[in-house]
């Protein structure tokens, strides 16, 4: 069992505190003040205060770092500072339908050495404020839900792995793109499952609860601690033409290492 760290200890309680806050709105959903930000693309009241519950409480605790926020943009820190990566609210339409199935991601990333850019994310944090599961993870130090270890998934086959995915929708995806991928992954796996939430999707992944992941057109927040949790899980995470990026947001293919070489090789045949 791996002891907290004390950044763990401050993203988790964040994240709680955002997370109760979101539980007592779930609870009062059909009262919510809901504003369109786009087609099918909707921003609540409840995304907001969590996101400054969040920003308030890290600030504090780190007062240095930068911000990535999904809704108030890039907030700039000190040169030589690491900067969070939040989503929130990923799930957001979930939410707002009364589907509890939404989670707050909560990522670190340090600066390049010698500057130029952004570099490793090192720590991260997905919780699911519903079910109260915290799935954390530390560069080097492994992939955790609580105090209990995760692994991705020993399967070997995709005639026998649940793979999850995301779809596109009104104003955001490419439906062409990811109707052939579908095609071509569908027939060949026991199941797919879209429950629109990738930070808990990839979360999952890294606890073993789905075999594979794929999507594209997502953003940083959404992707930027899944990642880190399935990596530290002993997973794989690249882009459709198997390039490893530090986060991968606008093209995600993960797996363990035999799945995700043989979902890599259907992606990627189906769109050329």
């Amino acid at each position: 069992m791996a002891a907290l760290s004390g950044l763990i200890r401050v993203m988790e309680k964040a994240a709680r505190k955002a997370g109760g806050r979101l539980r007592r709105d779930f609870g009062e959903v059909e009262h919510l003040q809901v504003s369109q930000k786009g087609p099918s693309d909707f921003v609540s009241k409840a995304d907001q205060v969590a996101e400054r519950i969040l920003w308030d409480e890290l600030k504090v605790a780190r007062p240095g770092w930068g911000f990535v926020l999904e809704e108030g943009g890039v907030i700039e820190g000190d040169e030589d500072q690491p900067r969070w990566i939040i989503d929130p609210l990923d799930g957001t339409s979930n939410f707002l339908h009364g589907i509890p199935h939404f989670a707050i991601s909560i990522a670190v990333q340090e600066p390049k050495l010698g500057g130029g850019g952004w570099g490793d994310v090192t720590a991260a944090v997905v919780y699911q404020p519903i079910t109260d599961e915290t799935f954390w993870a530390e560069k080097t130090r492994g992939a955790w839900l609580q105090d209990a270890r995760l692994r991705v998934s020993g399967r070997r086959q995709l005639s026998e792995a649940l793979i999850a995915t995301g779809t596109p929708y009104q104003g955001h995806g490419d439906f062409e793109e990811w109707s052939k991928i579908f095609a071509a992954v569908g027939p060949n796996v026991a199941g797919i499952r879209r429950f629109g939430a990738a930070s808990l999707d990839l979360a999952w992944l890294a606890a073993g609860r789905f075999d594979g992941f794929w999507e594209s057109g997502l953003s940083p927040w959404d992707t930027a601690a899944g990642c880190l949790l399935v990596r530290e899980a002993g997973g794989f995470v690249t882009d459709y033409r198997g390039r490893s990026q530090e986060i991968c947001a606008d093209q995600v293919i993960a797996a363990n290492d035999p799945l995700h070489s043989r979902l890599h090789k259907l992606i990627a045949t189906s769109i050329k």
